[in-house]
C-alpha cells in the first residue's frame, strides 16, 4: 500500500464543502492485492462446501470461481482501510465521522488509487463567560405547595357517583350521540355509552355547553360549529347537528385525607404526618430537578453563544438519523403503527446541530477544566434516583452489579459539573419562580 496525501489544508473544489474537509489519495499495488486476494481463497477454501468434493479438497479454480470476486472486494476494503487508518495515525487527525471512499481514473502502472474525503473534528478554542449572565431559578417548598400537591393527587384519585341534580361542569356524563351534517350521519360523529368529563374541553365548546344543566334521561339537539382548522377537512368550518342523549350524571367524589388515602399513597400504616412527609420530600426532589433544568439550559444556551463551532457534516447527519429512529421507536412505543409513517431525519437537523455543537464544546470544557464526574457524584445520583423506589439499596446494588449501567448516571454528573463551574464563573442572577411556573400548571 502507498499513500499520498494533501490533508494540509480543506478542498477547494468544492465551494460548498466544510473547511472541516480532508482528503488523502490512496494506492494499492496490484501486486500486493493479488497476493492478499490468494490468502483469501485460501482461507475459504478450508471450509467451503461443493457437491462432489470433501470440505477443504474443492479445487482452487473453482474456489476462485465462486468467490472471486467476494474475496477481491473483500481485500481491496481491507487495503484502503489499512492505507487510510495509517495515514490518519501519521497525521495524527482526529477523523469525524466514516470517509467516503472514490475510486480514481487511470493510475499509475500496477497500481489502484483512490480517494479518502472525510471530516475531522474542529479545533475548539474556549471562548470567555465571564460577562455571560445565567439565570439562576429559586424556589423554597412551604405548606402551601404541599397542600396543593396533596389537592392535585386527590383529583387524580377522583371517583363519580350518581348526582341526583342538573349536571354542572366537572360532572362526568355517560352519553349517546349521532351527528348529521346536511341530515346524514358521517365517520367517528356518533357513539354509546361515551364518558364525558364537562368543562374539561375535550370535545367542542358548543357541545359542552349544549350539555351543561342536562339530566338524566333527558335528550337534546343542538347545532355544533367546527373551526376552520378542525383536523377532518370534510368538517372544517361547518356547522353540524347533534342530538344526545344522557344516561347518567355523575358528581365528582373526592377522597377523604385519612389513613386510607395516605395508603393509597404508599404509607403502610396510614400515618398522615408521614404521608406529608413523604410528599414534601418527593416534591423538594422534583423541584430540585426542574430547577436544576431550568439553569442547566441557560448554561448550555450561554457556551453555544462564546463557542461559534463549524461542526463536522457527517456527525449531524448520524445524529439526525439516531433522532429518526427514536421518535420512530417512541412512536411505536405509544401504541401507533409507526411502519409507514414518514419520519424524515432531515427534519431533526436543527436539533441535531445544536446537540452536536454542544457535544463538542462540552467535551473540550471538560477536558479543559478537568470537570470529569468523580465516584462520589456518581453515588449520589444514583443513590438519590434510587430513593424513589421501595427498596433504594437493591436500586443501587442493581446498578453497580454491571457498571455500564452507570454511563446515564455518569454522564449527568459531568452536566452538573459543568453547570456549577458556569455559575462560578460566569454572572450567575438569582430569580424567584412561583410553584405553578416551574410546575406548568395552569394558571
Amino acid at each position: 500500500m502507498q499513500t499520498q496525501d494533501n490533508t494540509g489544508a480543506p478542498a477547494a473544489a468544492n465551494a460548498t464543502a466544510s473547511s472541516l474537509e480532508r482528503r488523502i489519495d490512496l494506492a494499492i499495488a496490484r501486486a500486493e492485492l493479488d497476493k492478499e486476494v490468494e490468502q483469501r481463497l485460501r482461507h475459504i477454501a478450508r471450509t467451503v462446501k461443493m457437491p462432489g468434493f470433501r470440505p477443504g479438497k474443492v479445487p482452487m479454480k473453482m474456489v476462485a470461481q465462486q468467490y472471486g470476486m467476494q474475496a477481491h472486494s473483500e481485500a481491496i476494503g481491507a487495503a484502503v482501510e489499512r492505507g487510510f487508518n495509517a495515514r490518519v495515525r501519521e497525521q495524527n487527525l482526529r477523523v469525524a465521522g466514516y470517509p467516503t471512499i472514490e475510486p480514481k481514473a487511470g493510475g499509475a502502472d500496477g497500481a489502484m488509487e483512490f480517494t479518502a474525503i472525510f471530516e475531522v473534528y474542529p479545533d475548539i478554542a474556549l471562548g470567555d463567560v465571564a460577562d455571560r449572565e445565567v439565570e439562576r431559578a429559586t424556589l423554597t417548598i412551604s405548606d402551601a405547595e404541599v397542600d396543593k400537591t396533596i389537592e392535585v393527587l386527590r383529583k387524580q384519585r377522583t371517583t363519580y357517583v350518581p348526582a341526583g341534580r342538573a349536571a354542572e361542569n366537572g360532572d362526568r356524563l355517560i352519553i349517546d350521540f349521532t351527528g348529521r351534517k346536511n341530515g346524514e350521519e358521517f365517520e367517528g360523529g356518533k357513539a354509546a355509552d361515551y364518558p364525558m368529563l364537562l368543562g374539561a374541553g375535550i370535545m367542542l365548546p358548543d357541545f359542552e355547553k349544549a350539555l351543561v344543566g342536562v339530566v338524566e334521561g333527558e335528550s337534546r339537539s343542538f347545532d355544533v360549529a367546527f373551526p376552520a382548522d378542525y383536523h377532518a377537512k370534510d368538517l372544517a368550518g361547518d356547522t353540524v347537528r347533534f342530538e344526545a342523549v344522557c344516561k347518567k350524571v355523575e358528581a365528582p367524589r373526592l377522597p377523604e385525607l385519612d389513613a386510607d388515602f395516605a395508603r393509597a399513597l404508599g404509607i403502610k400504616d396510614g400515618d398522615l404526618v408521614k404521608m406529608r412527609e413523604e410528599v414534601k420530600s418527593n416534591l423538594e426532589r422534583e423541584v430540585r430537578k426542574r430547577l436544576q433544568a431550568r439553569v442547566k439550559n441557560q448554561v448550555m444556551d450561554a457556551l453555544l453563544a462564546v463557542n461559534d463551532v463549524e461542526v463536522p457534516k457527517s456527525l449531524v447527519e448520524l445524529e439526525s438519523k439516531q433522532m429518526a429512529e427514536n421518535a420512530l421507536k417512541d412512536l411505536q412505543a405509544r401504541g401507533m403503527d409507526a411502519k409507514n409513517m414518514p419520519v424524515e431525519a432531515s427534519w431533526f437537523t436543527d436539533q441535531a446541530v445544536r446537540r452536536v455543537k454542544l457535544g463538542l464544546v462540552l467535551a473540550e470544557l471538560v477536558r479543559a477544566r478537568d470537570l470529569r464526574a468523580k465516584p462520589e457524584q456518581v453515588r449520589a445520583i444514583v443513590e438519590d434516583y434510587a430513593q424513589t423506589f421501595e427498596d433504594p439499596k437493591e436500586v443501587v446494588r442493581w446498578y453497580y452489579s454491571q457498571p455500564q449501567r452507570l454511563a446515564e448516571a455518569e454522564a449527568l454528573a459531568v452536566e452538573n459539573n459543568v453547570v456549577d463551574w458556569m455559575l462560578a464563573n460566569a454572572k450567575a442572577v438569582d430569580k424567584p419562580v412561583t410553584f405553578d411556573e416551574l410546575m406548568g400548571n395552569a394558571a
